[in-house]
Protein backbone atom coordinates (compact mmCIF):
# COMPACT_ATOMS: atom_id res chain seq x y z
CA UNK A 1 0.00 0.00 0.00
CA UNK A 2 1.27 3.03 -1.27
CA UNK A 3 1.83 5.98 1.50
CA UNK A 4 -0.98 8.61 -0.07
CA UNK A 5 -3.30 5.54 0.19
CA UNK A 6 -2.38 4.64 4.52
CA UNK A 7 -3.03 8.64 4.49
CA UNK A 8 -6.37 8.78 2.81
CA UNK A 9 -7.07 6.18 4.81
CA UNK A 10 -6.61 6.88 7.91
CA UNK A 11 -8.56 10.22 7.16
CA UNK A 12 -11.54 8.28 6.25
CA UNK A 13 -11.48 6.19 9.10
CA UNK A 14 -11.35 9.40 11.26
CA UNK A 15 -14.57 11.29 9.34
CA UNK A 16 -16.50 7.95 9.78
CA UNK A 17 -19.71 8.38 12.07
CA UNK A 18 -18.82 12.24 12.68
CA UNK A 19 -21.89 14.77 11.66
CA UNK A 20 -21.46 16.69 8.31
CA UNK A 21 -21.45 20.09 9.18
CA UNK A 22 -23.80 22.62 7.62
CA UNK A 23 -22.81 25.12 5.26
CA UNK A 24 -22.34 28.31 6.73
CA UNK A 25 -24.15 30.10 3.92
CA UNK A 26 -22.56 33.20 1.84
CA UNK A 27 -19.51 34.64 3.40
CA UNK A 28 -20.03 38.69 3.88
CA UNK A 29 -16.95 39.08 6.06
CA UNK A 30 -15.31 42.23 7.21
CA UNK A 31 -16.54 45.83 5.53
CA UNK A 32 -15.69 48.83 5.21
CA UNK A 33 -17.75 51.86 7.39
CA UNK A 34 -20.36 52.57 4.77
CA UNK A 35 -19.73 55.35 2.56
CA UNK A 36 -22.45 57.59 0.54
CA UNK A 37 -20.07 56.80 -2.91
CA UNK A 38 -21.14 55.44 -6.37
CA UNK A 39 -18.84 52.37 -7.09
CA UNK A 40 -17.21 53.90 -9.48
CA UNK A 41 -16.34 56.70 -7.49
CA UNK A 42 -15.19 54.25 -4.49
CA UNK A 43 -13.27 53.02 -6.84
CA UNK A 44 -11.15 55.65 -8.17
CA UNK A 45 -10.46 56.57 -4.55
CA UNK A 46 -9.60 53.56 -3.58
CA UNK A 47 -7.26 53.26 -6.52
CA UNK A 48 -5.68 56.87 -5.98
CA UNK A 49 -5.17 56.34 -2.41
CA UNK A 50 -2.98 53.54 -3.46
CA UNK A 51 -0.87 55.17 -5.89
CA UNK A 52 -2.17 54.51 -8.88
CA UNK A 53 -3.59 56.71 -11.71
CA UNK A 54 -7.43 56.83 -12.31
CA UNK A 55 -8.50 58.55 -16.01
CA UNK A 56 -12.66 58.16 -17.00
CA UNK A 57 -13.47 57.85 -20.81
CA UNK A 58 -16.87 57.49 -22.50
CA UNK A 59 -16.74 54.93 -25.26
CA UNK A 60 -14.33 52.41 -26.46
CA UNK A 61 -12.77 54.93 -29.69
CA UNK A 62 -12.51 57.08 -26.78
CA UNK A 63 -10.18 54.98 -24.83
CA UNK A 64 -8.57 54.25 -28.18
CA UNK A 65 -7.83 57.79 -29.07
CA UNK A 66 -6.58 58.51 -25.14
CA UNK A 67 -4.32 55.35 -25.52
CA UNK A 68 -2.94 56.21 -29.18
CA UNK A 69 -1.72 59.92 -27.07
CA UNK A 70 -0.51 58.00 -24.11
CA UNK A 71 1.51 55.47 -25.45
CA UNK A 72 3.67 57.88 -27.54
CA UNK A 73 5.83 58.33 -24.43
CA UNK A 74 6.92 54.42 -25.03
CA UNK A 75 9.22 52.42 -27.36
CA UNK A 76 7.58 49.19 -26.86
CA UNK A 77 4.58 47.53 -25.61
CA UNK A 78 3.02 43.86 -24.06
CA UNK A 79 -0.15 43.24 -25.19
CA UNK A 80 -2.97 40.90 -23.32
CA UNK A 81 -4.75 38.74 -25.14
CA UNK A 82 -8.13 39.71 -24.51
CA UNK A 83 -7.38 43.54 -24.99
CA UNK A 84 -9.51 44.85 -28.30
CA UNK A 85 -7.97 45.38 -31.46
CA UNK A 86 -9.04 49.39 -31.24
CA UNK A 87 -6.76 49.41 -27.58
CA UNK A 88 -4.02 48.03 -29.12
CA UNK A 89 -1.35 50.81 -29.90
CA UNK A 90 0.83 50.87 -33.03
CA UNK A 91 4.49 50.67 -31.22
CA UNK A 92 7.31 47.96 -31.37
CA UNK A 93 5.24 44.67 -29.52
CA UNK A 94 8.28 43.08 -27.83
CA UNK A 95 7.90 40.22 -24.97
CA UNK A 96 6.58 41.14 -21.95
CA UNK A 97 10.53 40.97 -20.09
CA UNK A 98 11.51 43.85 -22.40
CA UNK A 99 8.65 46.07 -23.16
CA UNK A 100 8.53 49.22 -21.34
CA UNK A 101 4.35 49.43 -21.19
CA UNK A 102 1.90 46.62 -20.91
CA UNK A 103 -1.78 46.92 -21.44
CA UNK A 104 -4.15 44.80 -20.09
CA UNK A 105 -8.27 44.11 -19.75
CA UNK A 106 -9.47 43.59 -16.42
CA UNK A 107 -12.30 40.88 -16.13
CA UNK A 108 -14.20 42.92 -13.27
CA UNK A 109 -13.46 45.44 -10.33
CA UNK A 110 -14.09 45.83 -6.60
CA UNK A 111 -15.26 49.20 -5.59
CA UNK A 112 -14.61 48.58 -1.88
CA UNK A 113 -10.88 47.13 -2.34
CA UNK A 114 -9.96 49.43 -4.87
CA UNK A 115 -9.12 46.59 -6.85
CA UNK A 116 -8.53 45.38 -10.37
CA UNK A 117 -9.51 41.55 -11.41
CA UNK A 118 -6.98 40.19 -14.07
CA UNK A 119 -7.84 36.88 -15.62
CA UNK A 120 -4.75 34.76 -16.23
CA UNK A 121 -6.60 34.23 -19.88
CA UNK A 122 -5.20 38.09 -20.91
CA UNK A 123 -1.58 36.86 -19.67
CA UNK A 124 -0.04 37.08 -16.50
CA UNK A 125 3.66 38.24 -17.78
CA UNK A 126 2.00 41.11 -19.81
CA UNK A 127 0.26 42.58 -16.43
CA UNK A 128 3.50 41.86 -14.20
CA UNK A 129 6.66 42.66 -15.98
CA UNK A 130 6.16 45.86 -18.10
CA UNK A 131 7.02 49.10 -15.74
CA UNK A 132 4.16 50.66 -16.81
CA UNK A 133 0.45 48.69 -16.50
CA UNK A 134 -2.47 50.57 -18.24
CA UNK A 135 -5.46 48.47 -17.41
CA UNK A 136 -9.04 48.71 -19.36
CA UNK A 137 -12.06 48.41 -17.30
CA UNK A 138 -15.46 48.73 -18.81
CA UNK A 139 -17.85 50.86 -16.31
CA UNK A 140 -20.92 47.90 -16.05
CA UNK A 141 -18.26 45.68 -14.43
CA UNK A 142 -17.13 47.64 -11.59
CA UNK A 143 -18.69 45.94 -8.74
CA UNK A 144 -19.34 46.93 -4.93
CA UNK A 145 -17.67 43.70 -3.24
CA UNK A 146 -15.66 40.77 -3.93
CA UNK A 147 -18.13 38.61 -4.01
CA UNK A 148 -20.21 40.43 -6.37
CA UNK A 149 -17.71 40.72 -8.62
CA UNK A 150 -16.67 36.84 -8.60
CA UNK A 151 -20.54 36.33 -8.85
CA UNK A 152 -20.73 38.51 -12.22
CA UNK A 153 -17.63 36.27 -13.94
CA UNK A 154 -18.46 32.72 -12.04
CA UNK A 155 -20.08 31.35 -15.48
CA UNK A 156 -16.44 31.95 -17.60
CA UNK A 157 -13.97 31.77 -14.41
CA UNK A 158 -10.40 31.27 -15.45
CA UNK A 159 -7.59 29.06 -13.58
CA UNK A 160 -6.42 31.92 -11.61
CA UNK A 161 -7.35 35.42 -10.95
CA UNK A 162 -5.02 38.36 -9.69
CA UNK A 163 -6.33 41.45 -8.31
CA UNK A 164 -4.23 44.83 -8.75
CA UNK A 165 -4.71 47.27 -6.19
CA UNK A 166 -2.03 49.72 -7.04
CA UNK A 167 1.29 49.61 -8.71
CA UNK A 168 3.74 47.20 -6.82
CA UNK A 169 5.11 48.12 -3.57
CA UNK A 170 6.75 46.69 -0.52
CA UNK A 171 8.55 47.92 2.35
CA UNK A 172 10.07 44.51 3.35
CA UNK A 173 14.01 45.82 3.82
CA UNK A 174 14.06 48.94 6.12
CA UNK A 175 10.91 49.04 6.73
CA UNK A 176 11.10 51.81 2.98
CA UNK A 177 8.56 51.74 0.85
CA UNK A 178 9.76 51.03 -3.02
CA UNK A 179 7.83 50.48 -6.23
CA UNK A 180 7.68 48.50 -8.65
CA UNK A 181 9.43 45.76 -6.59
CA UNK A 182 7.41 42.85 -7.42
CA UNK A 183 4.99 44.01 -10.09
CA UNK A 184 4.95 47.34 -12.60
CA UNK A 185 5.88 50.37 -10.43
CA UNK A 186 3.56 52.64 -12.32
CA UNK A 187 -0.77 51.39 -12.75
CA UNK A 188 -3.07 53.91 -14.61
CA UNK A 189 -7.01 52.29 -14.72
CA UNK A 190 -8.82 53.42 -17.65
CA UNK A 191 -12.80 53.46 -16.74
CA UNK A 192 -14.54 52.79 -20.03
CA UNK A 193 -18.17 53.75 -19.51
CA UNK A 194 -19.80 52.68 -22.92
CA UNK A 195 -22.69 55.16 -24.07
CA UNK A 196 -26.27 53.16 -24.00
CA UNK A 197 -27.46 51.76 -27.61
CA UNK A 198 -29.37 54.19 -28.99
CA UNK A 199 -33.47 52.80 -29.50
CA UNK A 200 -33.62 51.89 -33.43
Amino acid sequence: MRGRDRILGRVREALEGRERPEHPGHFEGWRPEAVERTPLDQLTSMLEAAGAEVVHLSGTNSAGVWLRRFAMDFESVTIGVTVPHVLRPAISTRGAHEAALGISMARAAIAETGSLVMSARDGRKSQLLAPTHVVFVRAEDVHVTFRDALLAIRSELPSAIGLHSGPSKSADIAQTLVTGVHGPGRLVCVVVDEPAASAT
